[in-house]
């Protein structure tokens, strides 16, 4: 048994941030449910494109979506209407959690708070993502992850000095919450196994875009100092920590430790750097970087990227600047399970990116991302709830 096996996680989750939190769930083991709004096709990001396959089901066809719900089920379930709120509630008391990620005057008026499902089971979790919280003057703020790195600095700390003020190329605010949320999740969890209560949950896309400016936050509020976009995409303080020419390209090197700036000195033929008391430690080196920056361009450039890679492995923290496809292309990331393989039922298959978390418990096998409402039948049934009654609600707009 995987360490998650046999927890149930009930989720109204769309779009990035929950999605990506619970599928890491569910690579543990854990049982997901996505609770979709029939009426509103489910969760939005099912029709995200532009690239689609046409041998998964329609409503499964999106890679986008594909991407952040595997392994998951899918209910339709209609949280506005009575019916829909009594069978949610058969749904809470076989489960274990309940998370979403709605905007933050939502989950109240569904009824997906602690204080509204504690009578149905006092030990339930509610993990509540928004977008800046459930209790201030933002609550009913819609928000996206590339709003947070705007206004949580992001954009000033990334790129070249003199470019536009630039977002990362990925939704790392969402994907952090979803983590975040995944942490607080089971935590709570764990406390409701030993007390028998339950509780809230709470963390929001600003809260966690703001937590992760972490040392760049600690300098800038205890010392005044305000962090810029370094040439090369450097460490603010330390080096060499940047982009380096290579015969063929670029390097990317990160002495971070005094040891590692003495093995690049000997690996690149130039032992005397180590010595020179322009370099000798993090502190001379850093108003020097200019000057250092041209001289490594100098002796990197002898020979192309892989040569120095081949050199530096195990010694000198170094990277190959690629694109996407390179690596995930490579052979190191091609091995190992990083990229797994879901065989679909017409011969074809789905490639997708591994989950990064290892137990020694059997692995989950990887599933492909559910049909909306693929498994609405089946949950129902178990709960007592037979065909005709499903046809019923079905009329009705409850599934």
């Amino acid at each position: 048994m995987s360490i998650l096996s046999g927890y149930r996680i009930l989720s109204v989750e769309q779009y990035g941030a929950a999605p990506f939190g619970t599928q890491l769930l569910a690579s543990l083991g854990a049982e997901i449910i996505k609770i979709e709004q029939p009426d509103m096709g489910g969760d939005v990001s099912r029709y995200v494109g532009p690239h689609f396959r046409d041998d998964l089901p329609e409503t499964a066809q999106s890679l986008f979506f594909q991407s952040l719900n595997a392994g998951k089920k899918s209910i339709t379930l209609n949280l506005n209407h009575d019916d829909g709120q009594r069978i949610f509630h058969r749904l809470v008391a076989t489960a274990d959690a309940v998370m979403h990620n709605l905007r933050g005057d939502v989950p109240a008026k569904l009824g997906l708070t602690y204080e509204r499902l504690k009578h149905v089971n006092p030990a339930i979790v509610c993990g509540h993502i928004s977008a800046y919280g459930r209790d201030n003057e933002r609550t009913s703020w819609p928000g996206y992850d590339y709003l947070m790195q705007a206004e949580a600095g992001y954009f000033s700390v990334t790129g070249e000095p003199d470019s536009l003020p630039a977002r990362m190329g990925l939704s790392v605010v969402d994907y952090m919450t979803g983590l975040m949320m995944s942490l607080g999740l089971v935590s709570g969890m764990l406390e409701a196994s030993r007390s028998g209560q339950g509780c809230d949950v709470d963390t929001s896309l600003f809260d966690v875009a703001l937590f992760n400016l972490n040392y760049v936050a600690a300098w800038y509020l205890n010392a005044g100092e305000q962090t810029e976009r370094q040439p090369r995409s450097g460490h603010p303080v330390l080096t060499p920590c940047q982009l380096y020419r290579t015969q063929d390209g670029w390097i990317y090197l990160m002495c971070n430790k005094e040891k590692f700036w003495r093995n690049l000195c000997r690996k690149i033929d130039r032992e005397a750097w180590i010595t020179d008391p322009r370099f000798l430690t993090f502190a001379e080196r850093a108003p020097n970087r200019q000057l250092l920056s041209g001289m490594l361009d100098e002796a990197l450039s002898t020979r192309t990227t892989e040569q120095w890679i081949a050199i530096f492995g195990g010694s000198v923290p170094a990277a190959p600047v690629w694109s996407v496809g390179q690596a995930l292309d490579a052979p190191f990331a091609r091995s190992g399970g990083r990229i797994a393989c879901v065989d679909l039922p017409g011969g074809g298959a789905l490639r997708t990116v591994g989950s990064p978390l290892r137990t020694s418990r059997p692995a989950v096998p990887v599933r492909g991302a559910p049909a909306l409402g693929e498994h609405t039948g089946d949950i129902l049934a178990a709960l007592g709830i037979d065909g005709d009654e499903q046809g019923r609600l079905r009329t009705l707009g409850v599934l």
